[in-house]
């Protein structure tokens, strides 16, 4: 295990790299053509090999699926699509022997309508845990059903209404996500204990933290009588935006203070606590992750993966990379003297790096993806790899509609062909954005199910996992692979990697991202091309041209002369 921190120290997650399963698409043990845990038992020498410290694991829980996983109906066991608890407990023995921790995902916002809690809140009116969830009465003078009824006008992330009627009690109940996804009431403080009770129950098993799913919309916006606000109305919609009521509510801090306390202290030094905050700002974060306040040790947040959204994520906007570079260097500077970055290019609701960020093309995409890890790596913070980004693992070539799984991305494409949004121009956007890019299976080898099963696969594998899969990338010492274990390595080598102070360079460069990380008399320079067009070093940064090379993406070449997705870590002379 890494090494507990003297007091004066700074945490071991500073030093440390995250790898996340997602298990469904991981590996498969059993033949049903989704992954599990006997799966992810199977390839632990992979995650070993590759030198991450810390495996977080997507949601195994027993659930619906309704949202693969993220509707949780018993929030202490397995579900037996995944395995049970006793593969569980081996997975968290085996990890620890080799030297690494488990982070189970936590959703809490919201269960699954399956889940005892809201079967029997959703019993009666008097029901002992009605108030575990939010009930409303339709608005006043309407009745139930009618449409505009609903308690408020916010619009659902999954399309619709965040309201859905229960014809049995005449009221409405509170989504904001799926309406089989109903939202815990916070402001009960049995939901609290409730929540508390379980995560020490898995800490007590042996788990080493968690991540918590959109854990900042806990807290709601409620007035002292009970009601909630309707939001600004949303353009081209029936709804409203209500996030200024869910996003970061007035009782968020005192809510995860709460918990801390509750459920971390007295094991800081070993825990990672982790939390997903769509929406929040570097201001919020940095109150978030100031270690002084004892809330999380690090947030999960989304400015940078929605610079290429117009209206929403389906509307795509070309990236500018000046305005990546603005967005991570106003993050490294909010949080520079409190606090804590998380870094990441992608994960489970993210399309694959290479294809959004990088160059997916047979000319550069091994490059690009190079390029990209080092980029991330030698930021001030913890990275993330998701599983497949240290292989390259690309965007999927979905030919229609029938390909996809992602509930969110079907929701999306009825609710727009419904409104009379041309099929062909949906499905394109769907294609380049939905969840499932990140979802198709781990490409281990050329086999025909790319060794993820050997039944069907849910989601079908990539067709291009004959030329790009691990087996093939062991054995290449230039492979993404071998990139993305140099660059781990050096994080846990050396000490400016995880705690040097970071300071942008050419803040308005179209394609070169420049920067230093300097600590105690040693500075790194990195500098990165984001693009496909050499550019001459001399007039740009000088002080790279003569500077010692620490790590690369690619062959020696000229060292004036940066070519296309070309990153370098320098020791300047």
């Amino acid at each position: 295990m890494p090494v507990e921190p003297a007091p004066d120290q700074p945490a071991w997650w500073t030093r440390a790299v995250v790898y996340q399963v997602y298990p469904r698409s991981f590996m498969d043990s059993d033949g049903d053509g989704i992954g599990d845990l006997g799966g992810l038992l199977q390839r632990l020498d992979h995650l070993e090999d590759l030198g991450v410290d810390v495996v977080w694991l997507s949601p195994i829980y027993p659930s619906p699926q309704a949202d693969n996983g993220y509707d949780i109906s018993d929030y202490q066991d397995v579900d037996p699509l995944f395995g049970d608890l006793t593969q569980l407990d081996q997975l968290i023995a085996a990890l620890h022997e080799r030297g690494m921790k488990l982070v189970m995902d936590l959703v809490v916002n919201h269960t699954s309508d399956a889940h005892p809690w809201f079967l029997e809140s959703r019993a009666s009116r008097t029901s002992p845990k009605r108030d575990w969830y939010w009930w409303r009465p339709p608005r006043p003078g309407m009745a139930a059903g009618t449409p505009g009824a609903e308690p408020t006008n916010w619009h659902s992330f999954f399309s619709g209404s965040t309201w859905e009627l229960d014809e049995a009690s005449g009221e409405y109940y509170l989504h904001l996500f799926d309406r089989r996804q109903p939202d815990l009431n916070w402001e009960n403080p049995e939901v609290r204990q409730a929540v508390y009770a379980m995560m020490r129950w898995w800490l007590d098993r042996g788990v080493d933290g968690f991540r918590m799913d959109v854990i900042n919309m806990i807290s709601k916006d409620v007035t002292p009588d009970g009601e909630l606000h309707d939001g600004p109305p949303l353009p081209g919609l029936a709804y409203g935006d209500g996030s200024a009521s869910y996003l970061c509510g007035p009782r968020i801090h005192e809510f995860l203070q709460e918990m801390h306390a509750a459920v971390v202290a007295g094991h800081e030094s070993t825990l990672l606590l982790v939390g997903e905050m769509p929406g929040v700002t570097v201001e919020q974060a940095r109150l978030f992750t100031d270690p002084a306040r004892r809330e999380v040790d690090m947030v999960f947040q989304f400015e940078h993966v929605g610079l290429d959204h117009g209206v929403s994520k389906w509307d795509h906007r070309p990236l500018r990379m000046r305005d990546l570079k603005a967005s991570f260097g106003r993050w490294q500077a909010g949080l520079a003297e409190a606090g804590w970055n998380s870094l990441y290019w992608d994960n489970h609701d993210q399309p694959r790096a290479v294809s959004r960020f990088g160059d997916d093309s047979p000319r550069y995409r091994r490059d690009s993806a190079t390029c990209l890890a080092t980029l991330l790596h030698l930021h001030r913070g913890t990275p993330y790899v998701y599983q497949g980004e240290e292989l390259g693992m690309a965007n999927a070539p979905f030919d229609s509609l029938d390909d996809f799984r992602d509930i969110e991305s079907l929701n999306h494409y009825a609710q727009a062909v419904a409104a009379g949004e041309d099929p062909a121009q949906v499905l394109a956007a769907l294609r380049r954005t939905s969840r499932d890019n990140a979802r198709t299976p781990v490409q281990w080898d050329a086999s025909e199910h790319a060794g993820f099963t050997t039944g069907k696969p849910w989601l079908a594998v990539n067709p291009d996992h004959v030329r790009w899969n691990a087996a093939a990338q062991r054995r290449d010492p230039r492979s993404v692979l071998a990139h993305h274990k140099r660059l781990i390595a050096l994080r846990h080598e050396n000490p400016v990697v995880a705690l040097g102070d970071f300071t942008m360079l050419l803040p308005d460069h179209d394609d070169v991202y420049a920067f230093t990380r300097s600590l105690d008399g040693e500075t790194l320079l990195v500098v990165c091309n984001l693009g496909g067009h050499e550019h001459r070093l001399a007039g740009l940064l000088p002080e790279a041209v003569g500077a010692e090379l620490v790590l690369g993406n690619l062959p020696d070449g000229p060292p004036a002369v940066l070519r296309p997705w070309e990153a370098r870590v320098l020791r300047p002379t």
